[in-house]
């Protein structure tokens, strides 16, 4: 079974994710099939950057969304697109054409870090003594 899932980039507590279409089976950070998207929890607003066509793709060939991509997809209404999509209501192309126009109404030009810089001297790495 094919799963559309986060496979998670970045550093330690600074966590970046790619949204793949992979088998269920694998690992989480192992092979994948392709990279559709990604999505950064940490900016304020988050950024969730999808590619519209291939999600929809996948979807309508069976791919199932993880519990972390469902309420994602949800949310910026990619799964809504889809059951559309499987009424007969519209077509892919027309679909994907709607989600890139929403796409672009909704993100932001700025983004805001919600994580801090510590000061001189705070960090983690202690300064070489002589």
């Amino acid at each position: 079974m094919v799963r559309i899932r986060l496979r998670r980039q970045g550093l330690k507590g600074q966590p970046i994710y790619r949204v793949v279409i992979t088998d269920r089976e694998s690992p989480r950070n192992g092979r994948f099939i392709e990279a559709i998207g990604t999505y950064n929890p940490r900016t304020e607003p988050m950024v969730f950057d999808i590619d519209e066509a291939r999600a929809l793709y996948w979807l309508s060939v069976g791919a199932q969304p993880s519990e972390g991509v469902m309420p994602l997809l949800k949310k910026y209404g990619t799964y809504g697109r889809f059951e559309r999509l499987k009424k007969g209501e519209a077509t892919l192309e027309v679909l994907a054409q709607e989600g890139e126009q929403a796409k672009a109404t909704t993100q932001p030009k700025t983004l805001k870090t919600t994580h801090t810089i510590p000061a001189a001297g705070q960090g983690h790495f202690k300064p070489k003594e002589k």
